[in-house]
């Protein structure tokens, strides 16, 4: 998966978690946990000067 399309996915899954009140907690939690490996994945390559293409 590209930074761009991880960044994407990421913003995806946060509007989801603002705009949804009926997960259980596990689920608030994957969906989050997710979220935070993608961020964490761009931040990676940012600090590694892995180029990306906005």
């Amino acid at each position: 998966m590209s930074y761009d399309e991880k960044i994407k996915k990421a913003e995806e899954i946060i509007e989801g978690l603002e705009k949804t009140e009926a997960l259980s907690m596990d689920e608030y939690h994957r969906r989050a946990s997710e979220a935070s490996a993608l961020l964490k994945e761009c931040k990676d390559e940012l600090e590694a000067g892995i180029p990306h293409v906005s």
